[in-house]
């Protein structure tokens, strides 16, 4: 099974990040590497969960590789956790999770993601392990991180 994890401490308070976490409509003006993202089927009255579509770019030096996918996402705001199963794209199947955890000086985020990678015969460990993780997932994941962090901690 393919894990990434990406971590990151946030001098905010932990409402004001889980909302940054949580409300993904507004990624793609707080986020230059976002291209869009969607509701498709809008979160349920209790705002615990809906489908979404998301779109990013990867970069590459000068060069910007696209991606998209979609996901079932799940909101807890009492445990602080938003959760996501990717139903649509390359990495159908994967789970993700935000965990946001409150410290003296802020947020701890820890963003994990559990995936046994394409269906794609013979090189789906290889694909999942060597590449879409450590290339794509991390590399788009930790833009989002750091891109929070940069809003949060400059909006305080």
């Amino acid at each position: 099974m393919m894990r990434t994890v990406d971590v990151i401490d946030i001098e905010a308070p932990i409402e004001r990040a889980f909302r940054a976490a949580s409300e993904v409509e507004r990624w793609p003006d707080l986020l230059a590497h976002y291209r869009w993202v969607r509701m498709l089927e809008p979160l349920a009255d209790d705002g615990t969960g809906g489908v979404v579509e998301m779109a990013a770019w990867r970069p590459f030096g000068p060069l910007k590789y696209p991606t998209w996918w979609r996901s079932e996402m799940r909101v807890s705001a009492a445990e602080h956790e938003v959760r996501y199963r990717h139903i649509g794209g390359v990495t159908t199947g994967m789970d993700v999770v935000w965990k946001l955890t409150e410290t003296p000086s802020g947020t701890h985020v820890d963003l994990v993601h559990d995936w046994d990678g394409p269906a794609w015969p013979l090189i789906r460990r290889p694909a999942a392990e060597w590449v879409i993780g450590p290339v794509f997932v991390h590399g788009i994941a930790s833009r989002t991180l750091a891109g929070l962090k940069r809003h949060l901690e400059a909006s305080s």
